[in-house]
This record gives structure tokens, sequence and C-alpha cells, in this order.
């Protein structure tokens, strides 16, 4: 799914996730449209082992929800996100 002209959603791709150093329990995941020009980064708590949440390859987000890639991360989450593409489909379990 991409944006359309009534703004409705825009499909990301998972192009990252780390686990934050300042908390624990924290895991962060970043999302990026095709072309790596915008990303939308999701914190996810842990609480316990058998939370289970699943990550998929793909989401759709609201357009304004999106912030714009900085330069030096652009190719890499195209890169990352193109990947992706390739070899999951969306509702892929990551």
């Amino acid at each position: 799914m991409t944006e359309n002209d009534t703004g409705e959603s825009v499909q990301v791709w998972l192009v990252e996730r780390t686990y934050s150093d300042d908390e624990q329990n924290i895991v962060i995941l970043v999302y990026a449209t095709p072309d790596g020009e915008r990303y939308l980064r999701k914190e996810r708590a842990l609480t316990s082992f058998d939370d289970r949440r699943d990550t998929t390859a793909a989401i759709d987000a609201d357009p304004g929800n999106l912030g714009e890639t900085d330069e030096d991360k652009l190719e890499q989450y195209a890169a990352e996100a193109e990947r992706m593409a390739e070899q999951h489909d969306p509702d892929d379990l990551i």
C-alpha cells in the first residue's frame, strides 16, 4: 500500500531493530518507506518473557506520523526496505 491522495496510509518496512541503551526491556523498531525518505519509530516495552507482540515485515502507517530520514541513514533505510520487500510478505513475522 502506498500513500494516496486522501493520505490514508503508507506501507513502511522494518529497517532497524535495536535495544535501548537507556532503559531495560525497550525494543526500538524503525520502519521506512521503500525509498528510505520517511520513517516511523516505535518503542515497545517487553514486560515479560511471555509478552508476545508480533513484529511484521511491514505495517501501514499514517503519513502524519512519519518523520523525514536523516541524510546519513537514507541509503541504509532504502536498501533495507528494498531487501525486506523482496524477501518477505508484509505480514511475515520477523
